[in-house]
């Protein structure tokens, strides 16, 4: 074992054990390096908001486990309830290869967590009267007009193709976009995924999200929008609309509406130099399950080095523990936090409500809909985990993940950096591990 390895869990140690012994709401806040600027996080001790500091030692100890064992390189692990945190911790080593320590500032890909904070950001233009959320998308992005839909052909029909073409039986919708149901093609399954793979391997790198959105309107759909589910690249259109009805370009538009009034400042599409050196390295698991080192965190990391053209709605952000849990403590108080309101509280309503009925999530399995940017819990037995009907949430491609718990007044949040991870029950841990630990 490593000295820094040594050295993050006796911080670890040091932060639990003054945890339990800080008088209530005393317990130690995070550091200059931790906050990096931002507001210092509501720190408290676990008991005082019905949790165990005994019992979330547990989270503690699994984390720690999944680090020994070498199937994750460090994690960052942040639970809060009733806007307090309660639990906050750095362990193991953001590149061991440096023998570089994790901690609470450690910068992480969070990928598809990346749509939510999109879908976030065009709300808000639904709350400025920009859009219905029945409007056809074409409507703004005349390239999606007159779509077509590949269907397999008859059996008594020879094409020499895979698929024929069908006109759309009705137009995409915003909705559509925000809940996975438009139909486009993806490069999980269906019919065009082979279009699909080719046209995100030959990408031109100077291309913006609006010379994808175009080149994918060019597609075929998977299926009529609205008669299914099927995880996609939805959420880039819905920056490129963000663009279109705003003026901005979609980072700039995340800057000035949500990163910057929620005090968000470490996230970004591309990462300053100057943040480097706090950006985790990336890994895969190798045939024995140990992580094997697939992207350096250096200035040549993909999220750092240019053209800085391409702005991601699906999956282009990099973030902290921290500024996550800002994000989604907005969400949790009902759109605003520290008096800064970027939704109001019926829109949060309106997008952690399920809009998919009984399309089945393939991705989340039983007991899931989907609401605007977010997966939701619609029935607790199916959905065989411990977060209440109403809870939201979503992950990322490298295995961070969150949920969000209004009955419970709950975040979890899990930052660590694995591709692939389905073989982990690291994310599932995380929620379980948290639940356990609720004793009011």
């Amino acid at each position: 074992m490593s000295l820094n390895r040594h050295i993050g869990l006796f911080a670890a140690l040091v932060t639990g054990l003054a945890l339990l012994a800080g008088a209530a709401g005393a317990a130690p806040p995070p550091t200059a390096a931790d906050q990096a600027g931002a507001a210092p996080l509501p720190i408290a001790e676990p008991e005082s908001v019905g949790m165990s500091s005994e019992r979330l030692r547990r989270l503690t100890d699994a984390m720690a486990g999944y680090i020994d064992r070498k199937q994750v390189a460090g994690t960052v692990t942040l639970v809060a309830r009733r806007g307090k945190v309660v639990h906050f911790e750095a362990q193991g080593e953001r590149w061991p290869e440096e023998e570089a320590p994790m901690t609470r500032d450690t910068i992480f890909r969070i990928a598809s967590m990346t749509k939510p904070i999109a879908s976030v950001a065009l709300m808000t233009l639904y709350e400025e009267g920009r859009f219905q959320l029945r409007d056809p998308i074409a409507k703004y992005l005349p390239e999606f007009a007159e779509m077509q839909v590949a269907v397999v052909p008859d059996d008594d029909e020879y094409l020499g193709e895979a698929y024929k073409l069908v006109p759309a039986r009705r137009p995409i919708t915003v909705q559509h976009i925000l809940t996975h149901t438009a139909g486009f093609a993806n490069n999980y399954r269906g019919l065009l995924k082979a279009d699909y793979t080719k046209l995100r391997t030959n990408r031109d790198p100077e291309w913006t999200v609006g010379d994808f959105v175009a080149a994918l309107a060019e597609l075929p759909l998977e299926f009529h929008p609205g008669d299914a589910w099927q995880y996609g690249p939805s959420v880039d259109v819905v920056g490129r609309l963000v663009e279109e009805l705003s003026g901005q370009t979609f980072d700039e538009y995340l800057k000035e509406r949500i990163f910057t009034p929620l005090g968000m400042t470490d996230t970004y599409f591309y990462l300053p130099e100057s943040k480097v050196d706090r950006l985790a390295a990336l890994y895969r698991p190798d045939e024995d399950g140990t992580i094997v080192l697939t992207e350096k965190p250096d200035l040549n990391a993909r999220h750092v080095r240019e053209p800085h053209k391409y702005f991601s709605g699906s999956g282009g952000l990099v973030s902290t523990a921290a500024d996550y849990y800002r994000f989604h403590q907005m969400m949790l108080s009902g759109g605003a936090l520290d008096g800064n309101r970027v939704l109001g509280r019926k829109t949060v309503e309106l997008m952690t409500a399920n809009h998919t009925g009984d399309h089945g999530l393939w991705l989340r399995g039983p007991g899931f809909g989907f609401g605007l940017g977010y997966s939701v819990v619609t029935d607790l037995g199916r959905s065989a985990a411990p977060a209440s009907v109403g809870s939201y949430s979503w992950g990322g491609a490298y295995c961070t993940v969150f949920w969000v718990d209004p009955r419970e007044e709950l975040i979890g949040i899990l930052m660590t950096q694995v591709r692939p991870y389905t073989h982990l029950n690291i994310r599932q841990d995380l929620q379980t591990l948290t639940y356990q630990a609720i004793i009011d």
